[in-house]
């Protein structure tokens, strides 16, 4: 099956940025990824969403105005630049891919990389 690779999270002080990444091996049966993120007794949160086709991004409200997503389709890798990092946004942060009828329905995600901000 699809291999996905999430790279970048790390511990950071409140109001620093982190850049994480996450990298297929194929594209085939996906034209969406996106970041999740899962804080421990809590449930899966989806933080932003790219269309591998036309890189159209959808955002949570908790990310907007804070988080980017974008993509290197040659690297098949997208991007989650999140920035003003504050504590609540410490979790696991999981890489999705799934494939778009409308919107993206998810299907496969990868381990996760821990985010861990201090305040």
């Amino acid at each position: 099956g699809q291999v996905m690779t999430e790279s970048g999270g790390g511990s950071v002080q409140a109001g620093g940025s982190l850049r994480l990444s996450c990298s297929v091996d194929y594209y085939y049966g996906t034209n969406c990824m996106g970041w999740f993120r899962q804080r421990p007794g809590e449930e899966r949160e989806l933080i932003a969403t790219i269309f591998i086709n036309d890189g159209k991004t959808t955002y949570a409200d908790s990310a907007k105005g804070r988080f980017t997503i974008s993509q290197d389709k040659s690297k098949k890798t997208i991007y989650l630049q999140m920035s003003d990092l504050k504590a609540e946004d410490s979790a696991m942060y999981l890489c999705a891919a799934g494939a778009a009828v409308g919107r993206c329905y998810y299907e496969r995600w990868g381990q996760g990389t821990q985010v861990s901000v201090s305040s």
